[in-house]
C-alpha cells in the first residue's frame, strides 16, 4: 500500500537580519566607553558630561530638545518608548548643561553621565562641583 504525499514541503532558508556592514552612529553612542575603546582604540575627547533623558509631559519637553540638539553632540537612540535624547557638553559649555539639567532633573528616566559612564553621585556631587568651578 502507498500513501500519497497531498503537500509539497517548501524550500525555504532562515529569514536572515539584513546588517549594515558598519555600525550606526546610534550603534557607536551605544557601546560601553571600554569596548569602544578596544574596538576602535581610545577617543581623544576632553573631559564631558551627558544628560540622558526619555520622552515627558509638559512644555519643558520640546525647550529641552531644542537645548540637547545644541549641545556638542546629540544622538537619539531608539523609539516609541525607548527612545533616549543624549546630549554630550563639555566644560565650556557648563550653563548650557545646567539650563538642560534644570528641565530634565525632575524626570525620573533621566540620567548623567561622566566621560560617558554611570558614576555615582552624579547628579549629587559631580554636578555641583562643575557649575561651582567653571560658574563662578
Amino acid at each position: 500500500m502507498t500513501v500519497e504525499r497531498r503537500t509539497q514541503p517548501l524550500e525555504r532558508f532562515w529569514p536572515y537580519a539584513e546588517h549594515p556592514e558598519q555600525p550606526t552612529p546610534e550603534e557607536l553612542a551605544a557601546l560601553d566607553p571600554d569596548l569602544h575603546a578596544a574596538l576602535f582604540g581610545p577617543r581623544n575627547l576632553p573631559f564631558s558630561v551627558t544628560v540622558a533623558f526619555g520622552p515627558f509631559a509638559g512644555d519643558n519637553y520640546h525647550r529641552a530638545l531644542a537645548m540637547a540638539r545644541q549641545s556638542a553632540e546629540y544622538v537619539e537612540i531608539g523609539t516609541g518608548e525607548a527612545l533616549r535624547h543624549r546630549a554630550r557638553f563639555f566644560s565650556n559649555q557648563a550653563l548650557a548643561l545646567r539650563d538642560l539639567f534644570e528641565l530634565v532633573a525632575p524626570v525620573a528616566t533621566t540620567e548623567v553621565l561622566i566621560d560617558d559612564r554611570p558614576v555615582p553621585y552624579a547628579r549629587e556631587l559631580w554636578l555641583p562641583l562643575l557649575w561651582f568651578l567653571l560658574l563662578r
